[in-house]
């Protein structure tokens, strides 16, 4: 008895000055030093899919070197970091990680700067597999020496996670597959070999545990588990940057893979035609990342049935085509960086809540993307060459009425063509409603066309421009004949002193009082009336034409009656031209009777123009100023017609 109780208290003596020294050599975390752990739950709470990285705590930063050769970087109660592992040193590291047995605080460890023999990096790798430890991670890792076949227990771990990146071999002469087994095989939850130059993996040989694999900027092919159907467990796969060609190949490996939810094929050489066939993915992959590959629209065939989030971005896809698979359970889609000219409507994305689709070639999105997508939340629209013109107004009338569904507006949202615009805010683009919209503008010129033909008609009417018209045009064809048919008449001589123009209900003044009282007594003046100098045959305007040009006065006897006569205004009119055509003082008024404002017609503006300005005889109503009156008149015609006619000649 007392000799047993002397060996344990040599056992326990020796395992103090162990423990004692141990943690003299590579320092003992200070008390009140803060550290990371990792949480109890990680199975039950999944894996970070997209960058799964082990918990460091860094409460000593300090670098220093241990006895045993390599450098502490990290030395916490739960986190060891080491760096600069080799052949001299190794074999104390195994020595070292072997007393981390099951019931050990250390849970992470991370070793950098790895470089030794394949044996040693299994024997480590061994040690670490039935300690305490539950994520390791291995950086910079060569391997020296032979890569030969080895026997690996998994059996009783706590490992959670492992991590080695960036490793090289240097031995060119080995079965990849001594290698491939001993990753397939892991009883982990997850595992990552990044950047490696991986070329392949095997299949596990039984239903594997992994729920999270990263092979990230490897080479990896298309053959890559291919038929494999013990991924069973498998949640999120990454494969960014290595070398898949075939997207329906991708579909494939995925297919047996039942519990998937998160696939990564980003930077990869991606591409897909008609001719590949169907693609047939894992109906629980819910998250798919296909950004800057090669892909065409063709791509939309190819997209799992049940996916939730797609990225596309920095592809070639120029359109979303009509008349493709429904994806009734898509909420995200990414379509940055591709070719798309316009906003891809949502008849096979009935559920859409978040559309991407910034670094574009869009000119002018579509006004009633809203409409055909009432399930959108945000649209991310920006940064695309938008051309400000008036078909950009019913997009953005669309962002006011939106209530904050364009993500980063208004600062991703600028105007690109045309280039007096360029660099203008979309929300500072303002055009008239009249200088876009169509209908408005042709109902705007066609109102306008229509008052200004009313205001034309008006003032025709009112001038009665068609009589002048119709006048003009009856005297230029009167002057026409007359210069064709009769050339010897071309320069007529006066004949008369006077043409008296008249209305018919004023004749018998004309008749009984002027005739007589002018051609009677001395001078011989020779008046012309209608009644007895028209010529039968010709018709009425050139009559009173012709009358007017051989007569050296116009004399008009005016009344109510003479304004209510047409021929008199005919008369009037063709007297008046020739006042201003020949420049003569040819008109001679004779007021037979007041004529009341009123009763003057609008068109008869000439006679209103020349009563206003032009002196006229009044028909005195007392006998005694008869004389008088006459004298007057017969004054004004009196001339020798001659020697008129040869003025009017020197003149013309």
């Amino acid at each position: 008895m007392t000799k047993n109780m002397r060996y344990l208290r040599n056992c326990f003596i020796y395992n103090c000055l162990f423990v004692f020294t141990f943690w003299d050599n590579i320092g003992l975390a200070k008390k009140n030093e803060l550290f990371a752990s990792v949480p109890n739950n990680f199975l039950e709470d999944g894996l970070d899919k997209k960058n799964m990285s082990f918990p460091h705590s860094y409460a000593n930063n300090q670098h220093y070197k241990a006895d045993y050769g390599w450098v502490v970087i990290e030395n916490t109660t739960e986190s060891l970091s080491l760096s600069e592992i080799a052949d001299d040193n190794v074999r104390k590291l195994i020595t070292l990680l072997s007393k981390f047995r099951k019931g050990s605080r250390l849970r992470n460890l991370t070793l950098t700067n790895m470089s030794v023999d394949w044996k040693d990096i299994i024997k480590v790798l061994q040690v670490v597999w039935h300690s305490s430890i539950e994520y390791f991670n291995i950086n910079n890792l060569t391997q020296l020496g032979n890569v030969v076949s080895t026997r690996f227990d998994y059996s009783k771990t706590s490992m959670k996670a492992f991590a080695v990146n960036k490793v090289l071999i240097t031995d060119l002469y080995f079965s990849q597959d001594d290698v491939y087994n001993i990753f397939a095989n892991m009883n982990i939850a997850a595992l990552t070999i990044a950047e490696s130059e991986l070329i392949h993996m095997l299949c596990p040989s039984s239903d594997s545990p992994l729920r999270y694999i990263n092979f990230s900027k490897n080479d990896l092919t298309d053959l890559l588990f291919q038929n494999c159907d013990k991924l069973i467990q498998l949640e999120t796969f990454i494969l960014h940057r290595n070398k898949f060609e075939s997207l329906s190949k991708v579909s494939f490996m995925t297919s047996r893979m039942k519990s998937l939810r998160y696939l990564d094929m980003s930077s990869n050489l991606l591409r897909n035609s008609r001719a590949e066939g169907r693609c047939q993915w894992a109906d629980s992959l819910a998250e798919l990342d296909l950004s800057s590959n090669q892909l065409t629209e063709a791509v939309f065939e190819c997209l799992p049935a049940n996916i939730n989030k797609v990225d596309l971005q920095n592809n070639q896809i120029a359109s979303v085509p009509k008349g493709i698979t429904e994806l009734h359970s898509l909420q995200e889609l990414n379509l940055a960086s591709n070719r798309l000219a316009d906003l891809p409507g949502c008849r096979a994305f009935t559920g859409l809540e978040i559309l991407n689709i910034e670094r574009n070639l869009i000119l002018t999105p579509s006004a009633d993307f809203f409409e055909t997508c009432p399930s959108v939340k945000e649209l991310q629209a920006g940064q695309n060459p938008f051309k400000c013109s008036c078909e950009l107004q019913d997009f953005l009338r669309l962002e006011r009425q939106s209530g904050g569904k364009l993500s980063s507006w208004p600062e991703a949202y600028v105007c690109k063509y045309p280039e007096d615009l360029s660099g203008t805010q979309l929300k500072d683009f303002h055009l008239t409603e009249l200088a876009c919209n169509t209908t408005l503008l042709l109902v705007t010129a066609l109102l306008l066309t229509l008052v200004l033909v009313a205001v034309v008609a008006f003032l025709c009417i009112y001038l009665d421009v068609p009589w002048y018209v119709r006048m003009l045009w009856q005297w230029t064809q009167t002057k026409r004949r007359a210069w064709h048919d009769c050339p010897e008449e071309r320069e007529t001589a006066l004949q008369f002193h006077a043409f008296i123009s008249y209305s018919e209900r004023d004749s018998l003044w004309v008749k009984n009082e002027l005739i007589p009282n002018l051609e009677k007594g001395e001078g011989c003046i020779q008046l012309c009336q209608h009644e007895r100098n028209f010529i039968p045959g010709k018709s009425i305007v050139e009559n009173i034409i012709n009358c007017i040009e051989k007569s050296y006065k116009s004399i008009f006897v005016l009344s109510p009656n003479f304004v209510q006569s047409e021929w008199c205004h005919y008369e009037l009119y063709f007297a008046h031209h020739k006042l201003f055509s020949e420049n003569s003082n040819s008109l001679i008024l004779i007021l037979l009777e007041p004529i009341p404002p009123y009763v003057i017609p609008a068109r008869y503006h000439k006679l209103k123009a020349l009563m206003a300005k032009r002196t006229y005889l009044e028909w005195p109503k007392e006998r005694s100023k008869h004389a008088l009156f006459w004298a007057n008149l017969r004054a004004a015609i009196s001339i020798n017609l001659s020697v008129a006619d040869e003025q009017n000649r020197t003149e013309v």
